[in-house]
C-alpha cells in the first residue's frame, strides 16, 4: 500500500530542493527523518513536514483497511520535485537600464509505501 502527499508553491528554487531531496530517495523513512532533520538547508524542513505528512497519509489508509503493518518497513518510494509558477520582478539597474529578477517555486511530491502489493493487485 502507498500514499502520498503533495505540497506546492514552496518559495525557492527546484535546484536547492533537488539538493536536499537527492540524498533521501528510496530511503528507510526512519533514516530520511534523520537526514532531513539535522541538515542545514531551509529546504530541509518543508520537506520533512510534507514527509510526515506521507507518512500519517499511509497510517490511516493503513488503519482504514484493516491491514496490520510494521512502520519499520516503510521506505520512500518515489520523490519528485517539479517547476512552479515563476513571479516576475524588475529591479533598477545602472544607467537606466532595468534587470529581470525570476522569484521561483516549486512543487514537492512524496510517495510513501510499505512494501505490500496488496493494494496494486487488480483480480
Amino acid at each position: 500500500m502507498e500514499a502520498r502527499a503533495i505540497k506546492k508553491h514552496i518559495p525557492s528554487s527546484p535546484v536547492k530542493m533537488r539538493l536536499v531531496i537527492d540524498m533521501i530517495r528510496g530511503k528507510k523513512i526512519a533514516e530520511a527523518l534523520g537526514i532531513l532533520h539535522f541538515h542545514p538547508k531551509a529546504a530541509a524542513a518543508i520537506a520533512e513536514l510534507t514527509l510526515k505528512s506521507a507518512i500519517s497519509n499511509l497510517k490511516n489508509k493503513v488503519r482504514e483497511a484493516g491491514e496490520h503493518t510494521n512502520e519499520d518497513e516503510y521506505f520512500i518510494k518515489e520523490v519528485k520535485v517539479d517547476v512552479g509558477p515563476v513571479i516576475k520582478r524588475i529591479m533598477p539597474a545602472p544607467m537606466g537600464r532595468a534587470f529581470r529578477i525570476r522569484k521561483r517555486s516549486n512543487h514537492l511530491t512524496i510517495v510513501v509505501s510499505d512494501g505490500n502489493n496488496s493494494n496494486n493487485v487488480k483480480e
